[in-house]
């Protein structure tokens, strides 16, 4: 029994050398493991041998077994060329092209437009504690914002400036820059912010901010509409106006809501027909801006007698839902390829 399993093994080695194509190959593991094979006949011997010789039979035969099935896998030919079915002419599959989310195009042309204003872009962290993000912008401790139902505060090891939390805009990053570098500055600072916000057609838990500042000597409010001014005719249309309505802000003062002339009615109204943008009102709403409280500044360390600064700050789903006439800010976010499509580049 064992010079036939060696001679097997010697026609094995011989067969496998000589094997040329898949075909081949099929043709040589039906030889050798096939039903009426030698190594299959062998297996039927087994029940006949003393039973001293069974299990040490067994695990020769099948260990040769388990060479050939490695041996003819590990070997697998090309077809020849009278079984070659590719047909090089036949036209390949359509390959599906990535492109920027339309978040990330619009994000970036912003910080372009103000760069080229000379302002500096630089990104801050997404987790912030109590004094960054409230304290150091004259948020007081009884304001709404800072209760928890307004803001994701996490459970992590409280420092000396109050607890940790997901940054609910990115003015913290405004506080520290000016606690690091000394005026003069222009600063645009993109990123995520994050509200615990019922998610409907108009809120998000997690949406993108921009906030700008500048802080120098003699700094007014006509540099900042100056400035918005410039951004809003890039961005937009160099045709549309703004206006600034009085508003409230824990950390400017003056502060204003900014309103942009409809892009689509061009701000005139029409009784006949009902604008679809900005439903015959004729202004939109874009951001809100002002300057920065002296408290802020004092609390960066900047002398607010000799520095004034102006500050802003626009949420970029907000932007592209304006200049796209996009009416549901879920889409950002559900991956529907049919609607990212539409502004692929």
């Amino acid at each position: 029994m064992q010079e036939r399993l060696n001679q097997l093994q010697e026609e094995f080695k011989k067969d496998l050398q000589g094997s040329k194509t898949t075909k081949e190959l099929k043709n040589l593991k039906i030889k050798y493991l096939g039903r009426k094979s030698t190594l299959t006949q062998l297996f039927a011997q087994i029940p006949a041998l003393p039973n001293d010789q069974k299990g040490l039979w067994g695990k020769k035969l099948n260990l040769f077994k388990v060479k050939i099935n490695l041996a003819l896998e590990n070997n697998v030919k090309i077809e020849d060329r009278e079984e070659e079915s590719l047909d090089l002419t036949f036209p390949s599959a359509s390959c599906q092209e990535g492109s920027r989310h339309i978040l990330t195009t619009v994000n970036e042309k912003i910080c372009s437009i103000f760069e080229r204003l000379g302002f500096a872009v630089i990104e801050g962290s997404e987790i912030e504690d109590e004094w960054h993000n409230f304290e150091a912008l004259n948020i007081p401790l009884e304001h709404p914002s800072r209760d928890s139902f307004d803001t994701f505060y996490l459970d992590l090891p409280a420092k000396d400036k109050g607890k940790y939390l997901l940054r609910s805009h990115t003015s913290p990053s405004q506080i520290r820059i000016m606690k690091k570098t000394k005026p003069p500055l222009a600063v645009i600072s993109p990123g995520r912010v994050y509200r615990p916000d019922e998610v409907d057609a108009t809120h998000s838990f997690m949406f993108h901010q921009i906030e700008g500042f500048v802080v120098g000597e003699a700094i007014n409010f006509a540099h900042l509409k100056g400035t918005l001014l410039y951004f809003a005719q890039e961005f937009f249309s160099c045709d549309v106006e703004l206006r600034f309505r009085p508003h409230f802000f824990p950390f400017t003062e003056p502060s204003a809501e900014v309103d942009m002339s409809c892009i689509m009615c061009k701000g005139k109204k029409n009784k006949e027909t009902k604008c679809s943008i900005c439903k015959n009102k004729g202004w939109l709403e874009v951001l809100g801006c002002g300057m920065i409280h002296p408290n802020v500044l004092e609390a960066c360390g900047i002398n607010a007698k000799k520095y004034q600064g102006f500050a802003f700050g626009m949420g970029v789903e907000r932007i592209v839902m304006l200049k796209y006439s996009i009416d549901d800010i879920r889409l950002f976010y559900e991956n529907d390829i049919r609607f990212l499509k539409q502004f692929s580049i």
